[in-house]
């Protein structure tokens, strides 16, 4: 009687070790499966649900957005991506460059689409041209498929100076990163940053040759041949400082030296391009000018007074000088910190230079948090503590910080003095 009770028992004693033993089983086969995928196929991932992410956040503000100056109520995911500058864009697309400037009231130059440079406007009109689509797809597909681009390229990057898995939570944080969603608008970010970070990778490569072609482009994207050139002045500098532990042989010296005046003079390529188009001199500084006039009205542009006089007028004298200094002071002691020096020397030198360039000419407002996209180096930093608490606090912080930055900066509410 005993063993009749306790014989159909036994299957299903056995059935739940089984389970036990898969259940077990089951974390070792995923790890297995994680360290044989290839480092693209990681980075695939990674992207694609943090875009799944992000769209998903974008159809939410997009559902509830009102009438504005771009479109209509609730309006299409192409049409509520291609709002702000995205217009601009698609008018350089489209029509190219005036050739006279349109004089304000006062007799300032205002606003133009001589601010916006042609790289990214290029591309798309070229893609409209080989397929018939309209402008809004083409746009938000180029930035979308940039963005990828980037994210392989930002795994690359950050594994020439940090462990595999470091360098892929960098690319996690840059994928949910607070300005992440403009990585599938219509800006011209995208683009840029993928060939930003495809230059860094040749310059800390040494592949010197190989930085004309992309600085070329990278320049007429996205105001920046200046600061990279200045980034390579310092890497020629500091290599032939350190030559005696680190070679720096005469035909590379004279590579360097050569890529750093091209990066130079294609950092003043625009300005003259506008000059050449319009004939006046200052057209370029004046139209950029112009977009900081309803802060501080029309100034001169005078190096290194901008973010002074920002941060007079957001807070008052003497808060905004003493913000605007303690944010100076606060950026330099964190290139000297462990966490970031462990990025190596050339990233260090980019994120300086950048750093001073936005310091020598742009004006902060809402904009400016976007202008820091290209400080993304300072990822890898904020990737090296391997603690699970601290990795998944950082993604949830970043991603409430997407939606912070869509109602503040995206979203149209009446009048919106925060653009994007």
């Amino acid at each position: 009687m005993t063993e009749r009770m306790l014989g159909p028992r036994r299957p299903a004693a056995r059935s739940q070790r089984a389970r036990s033993q898969r259940a077990r089983r089951l974390p070792t086969v995923w790890h297995v499966r994680y360290r044989l995928t290839p480092w693209w196929g990681k980075v695939l991932v990674v992207w694609a649900l943090s875009r799944l992410v992000t769209t998903s956040l974008i159809l939410v503000l997009e559902s509830v957005q009102g009438p504005n100056a771009w479109t209509g109520a609730s309006p299409k995911y192409a049409d509520f991506a291609t709002m702000w500058d995205g217009r601009w864009y698609n008018i350089v697309a489209m029509l190219g460059y005036p050739s006279v400037l349109p004089i304000t009231d006062t007799g300032q130059v205002g606003e133009n689409a001589w601010a916006f440079m042609p790289g990214y406007p290029f591309v798309a009109r070229l893609l409209m041209e080989l397929t018939s689509f309209p402008w809004a797809p083409v746009a938000v597909f180029v930035s979308v498929v940039f963005s990828l681009g980037t994210a392989l390229l930002f795994y690359r990057l950050m594994a020439r100076v940090q462990p595999p898995n470091t360098a892929l939570f960098s690319v996690v944080l840059f994928c949910a990163a607070p300005l992440s969603p403009i990585l599938q608008f219509a800006y011209a970010e995208s683009m840029y940053l993928f060939f930003l970070t495809l230059a860094l990778y040749l310059l800390l490569e040494r592949r010197y040759w190989l930085l004309y072609p992309v600085i070329a482009v990278m320049a007429l994207t996205r105001p920046s041949g200046l600061a990279f050139a200045l980034a390579l002045g310092l890497h020629v500098i500091y290599r032939f400082v350190t030559r005696a532990r680190d070679p720096f042989p005469r035909h590379e010296r004279m590579l360097a030296a050569s890529v750093a005046l091209f990066s130079a003079l294609m950092g003043l390529a625009w300005p003259i391009a506008a000059w050449a188009a319009t004939g006046d001199l200052m057209a370029y500084t004046d139209t950029e000018l112009a977009w900081r006039a309803p802060y501080i009205g029309y100034v001169e542009l005078v190096p290194f007074t901008a973010w002074f006089q920002g941060g007079i007028w957001w807070l008052g004298n003497p808060w905004g000088i003493v913000v605007v200094t303690a944010l100076i002071l606060t950026f330099t002691v964190l290139l000297f910190t462990p966490a970031v020096r462990r990025l190596g020397v050339d990233l260090r030198l980019w994120l300086a230079s950048y750093g001073l360039y936005l310091l020598a000419v742009f004006f902060p407002q809402s904009s400016t948090f976007r202008l820091l996209m290209p400080m993304l180096p300072l990822l890898g930093a904020a990737a090296l503590p391997r603690s699970l608490v601290y990795r998944v606090a950082m993604v949830v912080l970043f991603v409430a910080g997407q939606w912070g930055w869509l109602l503040i900066c995206w979203g149209v509410d009446g009048y919106d003095w925060t653009p994007p």
